[in-house]
């Protein structure tokens, strides 16, 4: 149910697809969640960001405090927000972690850390952006670097390491799938580094002129500056297959088996 956009939907200002589930910040601060998910909290207001992982959600309000929900039978702390928490300008959700980035460029990580995912490396600052995939993090530096811990989780289970690649720079946006990492450059050109067994790793020949990327489970979705949508990769729910005619898309989200598109 997490592609049945609710009838008469508008007012819509940010999306964000989970694993099994689809929720949406409106304009007066609420939010709209649909899909197989637990409800959103009652009364629950003032919302300036979400993000939505396999089976919670994090919502940041503005006072730069976290508010999060999840399925109890899938709950491994990712939604127990710390005790405290506050000063938050982004928030990311993964499968079991959840991760939060302070406005002194400082990253907090919770919930599971079975392969290192919530171990925020020593030292790091100077953080702009963060994202949260299944087993990995990724944070973006100011000076346009990234810095990643954790592993991609392959298809086969194998895991593999999360680290960038050498000499990486120029990034702009970052976004973690489940088995692979992607970062939006400055000259509008992507880079992928993962698992590529159903070719979502393969960047079209074609591709250019990249305003936003989302990973999903295995498939990849890009937002191109002229509002038009491009995927690829797997297409089993017919993730990457864009609804023809799509055009004035200012924002997309990938969730494990579903793309959405905000249009203007």
């Amino acid at each position: 149910g997490q592609t049945a956009v609710p009838t008469g939907l508008s007012g819509v200002s940010s999306i964000a697809a989970g694993g099994s589930h689809t929720v949406v910040l409106k304009n007066d601060g609420t939010a709209v969640e649909w899909g197989n998910s637990p409800p959103v909290p009652a009364g629950l207001s003032n919302i300036i960001s979400l993000s939505a992982g396999k089976y919670h959600t994090l919502a940041l309000k503005g006072d730069g405090t976290v508010v999060a929900w999840s399925y109890d039978s899938y709950n491994y702390g990712q939604a127990t927000v710390p005790v405290g928490l506050s000063g938050v300008v982004a928030v990311a959700a993964g499968r079991y972690h959840s991760l939060a980035l302070k406005s002194d460029g400082t990253v907090v990580a919770w919930g599971s850390n079975s392969n290192g995912q919530s171990t925020v490396p020593t030292g790091l600052s100077g953080v702009i952006a963060i994202s949260a995939g299944d087993y990995q993090s990724i944070a973006l530096k100011g000076d346009g670097t990234v810095v990643t811990w954790g592993v991609h989780i392959y298809y086969n289970g194998a895991a593999g390491p999360a680290t960038a690649p050498t000499g990486l720079s120029g990034v702009v946006a970052v976004t973690a799938g489940v088995d692979r990492s992607i970062v939006l450059k400055d000259d509008a050109t992507i880079v992928i580094w993962g698992s590529n067994n159903r070719g979502q790793a393969t960047i079209p020949a074609y591709l250019s002129g990249v305003a936003a990327v989302s990973a999903g489970k295995y498939h990849s979705l890009v937002l191109k500056s002229d509002g038009t949508v491009v995927s690829w990769g797997d297409n089993d729910y017919e993730q990457i297959t864009v609804p023809a005619g799509l055009s004035g898309v200012v924002a997309i989200s990938s969730g494990y088996f579903n793309s959405a598109a905000l249009k203007n």
